[in-house]
């Protein structure tokens, strides 16, 4: 049990992803969980990990990874800290991006590829299925039918529950629907950069919506006086767009984490979200 004034996700409200995957709608990301630009372990691995398990104390069910961040370095964290994993923790991972060093990135969706990277995320977060698995990028040398394809093969085979895709447009998303069921889209959004257009989609379809640099990477505090005040503020904001939102901000700082948790608890963040 959470005591009283204890922050907790669960403040922010409940969404079911695919239908049948209830979270908490405030997760966290595991981005920042790595070295510099995004590569390789941070200088505090048991930092990290205490993170990990302090998001669980304060009931966040829905952890956002990716195997090209470190690259596998995230996944390897999440198991180190987590498993045996709560019964109602939700590991959302993504594969279909390759790394060449630190901020570099290259997607590549042929299927054969796709199917390794779901073998190998099982592996390393020691699972029998992934709750959702998204395609990290369309790779626009391969046609989007093949990759949908490749990973709804693996879900009718009971690899992957739920697919899900990023960085898409609402075009892309309809052409994905024709091959597979999607259930969340994750895409850049935030108060200073929103997609209405694909949030509004989202909201029609009950699509879960995974708003990735909620804080902008910093840029919506930085300067400002009350950082945290802001982070709060900007956070709130996400939540109240419409109920299929579940923002996973990210951090290495405990303070970070609960403050960030902190600012649904103390807000009015459980409604429905504005109609649409």
């Amino acid at each position: 049990m959470t005591a009283v004034n204890t922050p907790c996700a669960a403040a922010s409200g409940q969404f079911a992803i695919g239908g049948d995957l209830s979270v908490n709608r405030i997760g966290y990301g595991t981005m920042q969980l790595t070295g510099p630009g995004h590569w390789g372990y941070p200088t505090d691995e048991a930092g990290a990990e205490r993170i990990l398990r302090r998001a669980i104390e304060l009931e966040i069910n829905h952890i956002d990874t990716a195997d090209a961040y470190g690259p596998h370095v995230a996944e390897h964290l999440i198991h180190s800290a987590l498993h045996p994993y709560p019964d109602d923790l939700v590991i959302a991972t993504k594969g279909g991006m390759t790394r060449q060093g630190p901020n570099l990135w290259t997607p590549v969706g042929r299927p054969e590829y796709l199917r390794q990277c779901v073998e190998m995320s099982l592996r390393r977060l020691h699972l029998n299925c992934i709750a959702l698995y998204y395609l990290h990028r369309i790779d626009p040398y391969v046609p989007l039918e093949d990759q949908v394809g490749a990973l709804d093969t693996l879900r009718q085979q009971g690899k992957i529950r739920h697919i899900g895709l990023s960085k898409v447009t609402v075009e892309q998303i309809e052409a994905a629907r024709k091959t597979a069921p999607v259930a969340a889209v994750q895409n850049r959004f935030n108060r200073s950069e929103p997609n209405d257009e694909v949030l509004d989609y989202c909201t029609t379809n009950r699509i879960a919506y995974v708003p990735y640099a909620p804080l902008a990477a910093g840029a919506l505090v930085a300067h400002r006086i009350d950082t945290d005040k802001a982070a709060a503020q900007s956070l709130r904001w996400l939540l109240e767009q419409s109920p299929v939102v579940l923002p996973i901000p990210g951090t290495a700082s405990l303070s970070h984490l609960d403050q960030n948790v902190s600012a649904v608890t103390t807000a009015n963040c459980h409604r429905a979200g504005r109609a649409r």
